[in-house]
């Protein structure tokens, strides 16, 4: 919900459903032209509160005016993913943003295998961030290094994982639910998870359900909130 302009310049949260193709920052230049352009201002400040990768789905958290001095916090919450990984390949990306390059069997894999391996990844974990992600080294994101096709070496980060539940298995697919800490891959954890299963893995969908105490269920997509601001 976007409110009038003053609670607009004072600082407002607004809920966003953002869509698969999208960046965060798409969202963020399209519902700061929106505010522009409905309350006729000049400058308005606009940003968001924890990126989500283009094919990611779920909870985006904008902040508007005063409001933007929060995104740290909002950043440092809790957050729960839902999403699908596939078994028995990998990507360089770790999910569907590049091809596939290698092949793996998984006929070996039972339940019991997956959920002794789950529990690795429960609890505070060191990951390496994808190499086709948008950390900055040497004043280049990482993702422009491996486009370019240079190997450059990720130091591990320390993150924690609350919550791992496997909530559908039907081989090469697995469903799951996690909820972890600030900074966490679910790709690095996709990828991560695949290779100690011995069958590699890669991130099929993901959507990001929950940030603290604010919830999907309660955001706006794009079109509802543009058909608000044309009211």
């Amino acid at each position: 919900m976007i409110a009038n302009k003053e609670a607009i310049q004072e600082g407002q949260l607004i809920l966003v459903d953002k869509p698969l193709q999208w960046t965060s920052f798409q969202v963020v230049n399209k519902i700061r032209w929106m505010i522009r352009k409905k309350f006729n201002l000049k400058k308005i400040k606009v940003g968001h509160a924890g990126t989500l990768d283009p094919l990611a789905t779920g909870l985006l958290l904008i902040c508007t005016g005063k409001m933007t001095k929060q995104i740290e916090g909002l950043m440092g919450k809790e957050k729960t993913y839902t999403g699908t990984l596939v078994l028995g390949a990998s990507t360089p990306s770790y999910d569907l943003e590049t091809e596939i390059d290698k092949h793996y069997g998984y006929d070996h894999i039972s339940n019991e295998l997956l959920d002794e391996i789950k529990e690795q990844f429960t609890g505070t974990i060191l990951q390496k961030p994808p190499l086709f992600s948008a950390i900055k080294r040497d004043g280049k994101r990482l993702y422009e290094h491996a486009r370019a096709g240079e190997q450059i070496e990720v130091p591990s980060r320390e993150v924690h994982i609350h919550d791992f539940q496997l909530t559908r298995v039907s081989l090469p697919e697995v469903d799951f639910k996690i909820c972890c800490s600030k900074g966490t891959y679910i790709r690095s954890i996709a990828h991560d998870f695949g290779q100690a299963l011995g069958s590699g893995a890669y991130l099929k969908t993901l959507c990001r359900t929950s940030i603290g105490n604010y919830r999907l269920e309660d955001a706006d997509s794009l079109e509802v909130l543009e058909a608000m601001m044309k009211s």
